[in-house]
């Protein structure tokens, strides 16, 4: 099983550790691309403050981020899955996941991210900021840049098994899974559900979304559960205890659609 997430836009500093070594991380087919796209940030964020905020979409608040991303070939690392934070995270707990469910974590999670392509949750990184939706300078908007390195490397990263695709529009832009491994990818989808004058209304609710995504990755790792495909996804997650109405791919090379139906946290 290969578990597609989307990062934090938050993320924990790393003020300590050993510098970035992009020729450690996995995949190395994403090195050319990673060095292109740190090159650009770092250029950026070494010039002007306010050209720099305005690219990256940070408020004035956030002018600190740009500092930040001036230095990181000499910060601190940390994990991936401690540099990244928020709802979805916190709702996973990489860190209190037992130790044998922590590794299936390791060899499975692949966040996507704009500035890196993809980590695993066990790569040092830096703290950075750089969103899939940024258009810099000498490269134009990243998702686009990243399909072709993403469409080389990702097909034999998914193997043979189950790609479970948690990401958000905007980090789905730089891979889609095509051919035969789009036909094993469920990409999920959490709805509210409320009662409304006796009637059921649906919605996605961002913080329902994340924070569900995050509890069922979590609930599939300590129950060990290895879908092959996604009719055994939907199996195990309603073995969970979970809602789930799923739709088949409607032609060859499409996706399944899963969507997991909940009224609270």
């Amino acid at each position: 099983m290969l578990v597609l997430l989307p990062p934090s836009e938050g993320k924990t500093p790393a003020e300590s550790g050993d510098p970035l070594d992009l020729g450690a991380l996995s995949l190395p087919g994403l090195g050319e691309a990673r060095a292109a796209v740190l090159d650009e940030l770092v250029s950026l964020c070494s010039g002007d403050v306010g050209k720099a905020a305005e690219v990256l979409g940070l408020s004035k608040g956030l002018h600190g981020e740009v500092a930040k991303n001036a230095g990181l070939r000499e910060a601190g690392t940390r994990p991936a899955g401690e540099i990244y934070t928020g709802v979805l995270y916190d709702a996973l707990g990489l860190a209190t996941l037992p130790a044998a469910a922590r590794r299936r974590a390791e060899r499975s999670l692949l966040v996507f991210s704009g500035l890196w392509g993809a980590v695993r949750i066990d790569e040092r990184i830096p703290s950075y900021r750089c969103s899939m939706g940024v258009k810099l300078p000498g490269l134009g908007a990243l998702g686009p840049f990243w399909r072709a390195p993403m469409g080389e490397v990702l097909p034999e990263v998914a193997g043979g098994g189950l790609v479970l695709d948690l990401r958000s529009a905007a980090y789905a832009t730089a891979w889609k899974p095509k051919g035969e491994v789009a036909e094993r990818t469920a990409s999920v989808r959490v709805l509210q559900s409320k009662i409304v004058d006796g009637v059921e209304k649906r919605s996605v609710v961002s913080h329902f979304n994340k924070a569900t995504k995050g509890r069922l990755v979590r609930d599939l790792l300590v129950a060990r559960a290895e879908p092959s495909g996604p009719e055994e996804l939907v199996e195990a997650l309603r073995g969970l205890g979970y809602t789930v109405e799923a739709a088949g791919p409607g032609k060859p090379g499409r996706g399944w659609g899963v969507d997991v139906v909940v009224t609270e946290l």
